[in-house]
């Protein structure tokens, strides 16, 4: 249907051989490809544990466990980001406060409103990198040293960006990342949490497997017989399947970031002369994976027009994202408005995000530049 999709897994014979070599070993379940998966991500984000789950989900609702979060508690997180950031709160009992964005040129969350949102049942910060791109992480890391907060990073956008050199995951308490197949590492299904500290690392992998002491690789392979239960715990492992498709991806994600970048140049080169629409994070604050390359149209422009048009010329486009805030469940059960984040709020109605992916051509990023072009000079779309 697309000359040019929105995003491609760019999957080849590598990936193809890792999963044939899982099934000719007949163990699908978590076990040896997912250790050795979680070894090689704590290596590549310099932590001493990394911990692979079923999504990236589960990677917050087990950060926000371990944390201790729980009835009564707030956390501050964007609503400019996936509802399940601020869904995994409420799993735990808890309650999502949502702060503003930092402005039209950073999507990412304001550290000014996170400390004006704080109370006295604040918990945690659940931050996004938008886009790949990294928040002011010092002034946040800041105000949780002030208040005697805990920082979770959604790092679903950022695997291998860095701020200040040191990798996104591995700066605050917890980091959790998504591996869904629009993303820079891409398994279809899949997340990993990312910590320095022993003992949260400890819980999650209890949480993770039903609370039991041992799993059943352990029982496979002999070294232990029974187990007990003693944690609440969830079913969110990761299977040898996906663990081995990752495992691929891990050796491609350098290569493809440095990819996403070269195209990004690109498209930044080519919007200069392009009116009708802005990009943002002109100055990110570190070293972006480029996940995404979001634009933000102008007032006058009807973004539904815009992305009609696209789509006629065979351009995927998409929204990052709708305001959580505003979506119904919100409304219902917590009371929010229109006007509570206007910034947020105005981003999410004119933000459109354009194909972006290693394996597109220079060609097609100018392809895509040129419909843009042609799309403002018409003005008849709208």
């Amino acid at each position: 249907m697309w000359k040019i999709p929105l995003f491609d897994t760019g999957f080849d014979d590598r990936e193809t051989e890792a999963v044939q070599q899982v099934l000719d070993s007949g163990w699908l379940t978590m076990g040896e490809q997912a250790e050795r998966f979680e070894r090689e991500f704590a290596d590549f984000i310099n932590v001493k544990h990394a911990i692979a789950v079923s999504n990236g989900t589960a990677a917050l609702h087990l950060a926000n466990l371990a944390l201790g979060i729980g009835e009564g508690d707030e956390v501050i997180c964007p609503s400019l980001s996936f509802v399940a950031g601020a869904n995994t709160i409420i799993y735990t009992g808890a309650i999502p406060v949502f702060a503003e964005i930092i402005g039209f040129d950073d999507f990412n969350i304001s550290p000014e409103d996170i400390e004006a949102k704080i109370t006295k049942k604040t918990k945690a910060i659940q931050i996004l990198h938008f886009g790949g791109n990294p928040c002011n992480m010092s002034g946040i890391i800041e105000l949780a040293e002030k208040y005697g907060l805990s920082v979770i990073e959604d790092c679903a956008h950022s695997p291998g960006a860095e701020y200040n050199g040191k990798k996104c995951g591995a700066v605050g308490d917890i980091g959790c990342f998504s591996f869904y197949s629009n993303k820079n590492l891409a398994v279809g299904e899949g997340g990993m949490i990312t910590t320095n500290s022993d003992d949260l690392a400890k819980r999650m992998r209890l949480m993770r497997s039903h609370g039991m002491t041992t799993l059943t690789l352990d029982r496979h392979l002999g070294r232990s017989f029974s187990y007990d239960v003693i944690e609440l715990g969830f079913n969110y492992r990761i299977d040898e399947i996906r663990s081995a498709i990752g495992i691929v991806q891990m050796e491609k994600l350098e290569k493809n970031n440095i990819r996403r970048k070269k195209l990004t140049k690109i498209y930044n080169e080519r919007f200069v002369d392009i009116y009708g629409l802005k990009v943002p994070f002109d100055n990110c604050f570190g070293l972006s994976s480029n996940h995404i390359f979001p634009i933000l149209l102008d007032r006058n422009v009807s973004r539904s027009g815009f992305m009609n048009f696209m789509k006629e010329k065979g351009v995927q486009s998409s929204i990052h994202y709708p305001a959580i805030h505003l979506f119904d469940f919100y409304r219902r059960n917590f009371g929010y408005n229109n006007g509570f984040l206007p910034v947020t709020e105005e981003v999410a109605q004119r933000e459109v995000t354009l194909p972006l992916y290693p394996s597109m051509k220079d060609e097609d990023v100018h392809y895509i530049c040129d419909s843009i072009v042609e799309c403002m000079e018409r003005r008849n779309w709208r």
